[in-house]
């Protein structure tokens, strides 16, 4: 049965990509991203195996859209600096980025560092051009040995947008932003097109779409609307030709267990994001910074054909969530949008960006537990909505 088949009878769950990596595999990619000495095979022969294990694993947790865990990235954005040519690194200034949240919240982040406050360690400084379709091609043919015997109800991959992509770097070689932008969209586009391609759904990662503007204390509203729309643009340039149906679009604030007040609200950027030429959009709604956001819905128009994500299981939070909490948020967006227009989802990532050193922020055992509270929660929320 088809995805679309199958939202007409059931609430189906997915989540947004990254998943918790086996020590020893972190280890191993540990060593390659910092240039220390490691086995090639072994870790090609470990990775293709954590691939095949993690969709298996999926599937035990009731999840019916799957990824490969973006086992093979070292974060969801800086995977790409070895896929893209005109790349050069160099050693940043010592410090951190001043953002509205560690402003706000001095003591709390006393230590300086949140996402997004490191400093940019990449410049640009001849044409991007997209270089990394050895990398992609294994990642792309792991995942599919990594389904056979499994039947999920849809697969996808995720892939880094233009305008998280453009934050990675300064522009030393554009005549000025907008072209650089643009370069970057022409580039990543050769990987959003291999994957829809080799059969998958391509998801956009696009947490700089909303955290610009925590990132930048002297934007205003208006100020970032403007930018994200610019951003928005350049994304559907990238997206051409390819069916909106085999697209996701994911935003996210990124912090995880943070304050999160200067968060940009949904509401100021919904009436943009549904003009992306994806048909699936995930968003944030279970931490309690988000929760109230799905009241956007009653004044935003979804378009035909498209459908909702919202995160109904946090990463900003060790806690587990109720199975009747997660069928709650579920269905009061349904009952808004209509039921077969919602796919239950996590707010964001749960594996952080790779580091051997130090813990996760949330342990692979809760992750596990939230998922079977997602999947279980669909199934009660299934059980309301088309028995009512």
């Amino acid at each position: 049965m088809s995805l679309l088949e199958e939202r007409q009878r059931r609430i189906l769950t997915t989540h947004v990509g990254s998943l918790p990596r086996p020590q020893s595999l972190s280890a191993k990619l540990f060593a390659r991203m910092s240039g220390q000495s490691y086995d090639a095979n072994a870790l090609a022969n470990e990775l293709h195996q954590a691939v095949g294990d993690i969709v298996k694993k999926q599937a035990e947790l009731g999840v019916d859209i799957v990824s490969d865990g973006e086992l093979s990235k070292t974060s969801f954005q800086y995977y790409v600096t070895d896929r893209l040519s005109g790349l050069e690194p160099f050693k940043p200034k010592p410090g951190v980025r001043v953002t509205r949240e560690n402003q706000a919240f001095p003591a709390f982040y006393k230590d300086g560092s949140h996402s997004g406050t490191q400093p940019t360690r990449y410049a640009c400084t001849g044409p991007l051009k997209y270089v990394g379709q050895k990398q992609l091609e294994a990642d792309i043919q792991n995942l599919k040995d990594g389904l056979k015997g499994a039947s999920p109800v849809g697969v996808f991959m995720p892939s880094v947008s233009p305008s998280s992509c453009v934050g990675l770097m300064e522009n030393r070689h554009y005549r000025d932003e907008e072209e650089h932008l643009y370069a970057v969209a022409d580039a990543l586009s050769e990987e959003y097109r291999a994957i829809v391609a080799a059969g998958f759904i391509v998801q956009i990662d696009d947490p700089r779409l909303v955290m610009n503007y925590m990132l930048n204390p002297g934007t205003t509203v208006e100020q970032h609307r403007a930018w994200a729309q610019k951003r928005i643009a350049a994304l559907n340039h990238a997206l051409q030709g390819i069916p909106a149906d085999r697209v996701r679009h994911h935003t996210c604030y990124g912090i995880n267990m943070g304050p999160r007040t200067s968060d940009f609200e949904l509401k100021h950027l919904a009436d943009l994001i549904v003009t992306i030429n994806a048909g699936y959009y995930s968003f944030e709604m279970a931490n309690p910074r988000h929760e109230h956001e799905w009241r956007v819905w009653e004044n935003v128009k979804l378009p035909d054909g498209r459908v909702l994500m919202p995160g109904c299981i946090t990463h900003a939070s060790v806690i587990v969530e109720h199975p009747e909490l997660v069928a709650e948020r579920i269905m009061r967006l349904a009952k808004l949008v209509g039921r077969e227009r919602v796919i239950a989802s996590s707010d964001c990532g749960f594996a952080s960006t790779l580091s051997v050193n130090e813990p996760p922020e949330i342990e692979p055992e809760i992750v596990w537990a939230k998922f079977q509270s997602l999947a279980e929660g669909a199934r009660l929320a299934t059980k309301a909505l088309w028995n009512a």
